[in-house]
């Protein structure tokens, strides 16, 4: 993230993890309208690139804070942890277990053309995801308010998003080929 504006400052919102969507939604609506090219018109080219610059961080901060493993190493950094693919300790035996079995059932599913599996698989997924997000949320609560101990379980929580989004990306490519 060196030499990226912090997300949260761009947009004024409030760092946390466990953010209103729809107020980040509005935020971004409010200042690319007050950003918006047909404003700036009869504007020096300078004022016209820098609003111009400025829209590009706003839409970059928004798909930041959109995504949760975004958003996680976003906050990451404000505690002073080191971020990234590959930074997070060896997942848990149990969690590489299941995702191995998960990835198996993902393969029959697509020898058999089975979409209602595969569907059904993607389902039980996205609600340990779900229950992932939510952990974080109170996690970074508690990193933020002084517990320094909850920074290594958000770097572990953060690994097993990693996994929950490789295994997505996999079903999904099984689900296009189904169609």
């Amino acid at each position: 993230m060196s030499g990226v504006a912090d997300p949260f400052d761009t947009l004024d919102l409030e760092p946390r993890f466990d953010l209103d969507i729809e107020s980040l939604g509005a935020r971004h609506r409010e200042l690319s309208l007050a950003l918006h090219p047909d404003r700036f018109a009869g504007r020096p080219a300078s004022e016209r690139r820098a609003a111009l610059s400025k829209a590009m961080d706003v839409n970059a901060a928004k798909r930041t804070l959109d995504d949760p493993v975004s958003r996680a190493e976003t906050l990451l950094v404000r505690l002073g942890a080191a971020v990234g693919e590959g930074r997070e300790p060896a997942a848990p035996p149990e969690l590489l277990m299941a995702m191995m079995e998960r990835r198996e059932a993902l393969q029959a599913a697509r020898a058999a053309s089975d979409k209602t599996a595969l569907l059904r698989l993607t389902a039980e997924v996205e609600a340990e995801q779900a229950r992932e997000i939510a952990n974080l949320g109170a996690l970074f609560a508690q990193a933020f308010g002084g517990r320094s101990e909850a920074r290594d379980a958000i770097v572990r929580s953060l690994g097993a998003l990693r996994y929950y989004r490789r295994f997505f990306d996999e079903a999904f490519a099984v689900l296009d080929d189904l169609d």
